[in-house]
């Protein structure tokens, strides 16, 4: 089964150090799923949480889609992951613990389901940002140079 990647949550990896991922599924309606297929769903703002033993997500904005009339709904409505009892538990103990938060990364189609890539991160400090960036500059430019020695 291939995976078509629908979005992307860039920021994310910018803002926090991810510890650990897993997949989960979401319990969408229909006229949501056609307007993911369209590719309008922005996950900038999204996380997740846990509630009465269930994971949601909220902040995700799903745009209403054209033709769905009445059946739209609030495109910033509190969606539920599909994990089992399991994972959820580890997910709780794990931000239970000091500065930990649960973010999507991603979200994709996998066969016909639609999953969303979730991770246990970290938040990064403006030190941390600066030193990241710092180091994808230094590996661009030994690249560079590696290209342009060869090209000699």
């Amino acid at each position: 089964m291939g995976q078509k990647q629908i979005a992307e949550n860039r920021k994310a990896r910018h803002d926090y150090f991810i510890l650990d991922t897993m997949e989960a599924g979401l319990a969408l309606r229909g006229t949501e799923v056609k307007s993911m297929r369209a590719g309008r769903v922005n996950l900038k703002d999204s996380y997740i949480f846990i509630q009465n033993n269930e994971a949601y997500i909220e902040g995700m904005h799903v745009s209403p889609y054209e033709q769905g009339n009445r059946y739209n709904v609030d495109p910033l409505r509190k969606r539920k992951l599909l994990l089992h009892k399991k994972e959820i538990l580890k997910l709780r103990m794990k931000t239970q613990e000091q500065g930990l938060s649960i973010v999507p990364l991603k979200l994709y189609f996998k066969g016909d389901k639609i999953k969303v890539e979730i991770a246990v991160v970290r938040g990064k400090k403006l030190y941390d940002k600066r030193a990241t960036e710092a180091k994808k500059t230094a590996q661009r430019e030994i690249h560079r140079a590696l290209r342009e020695r060869e090209r000699r």
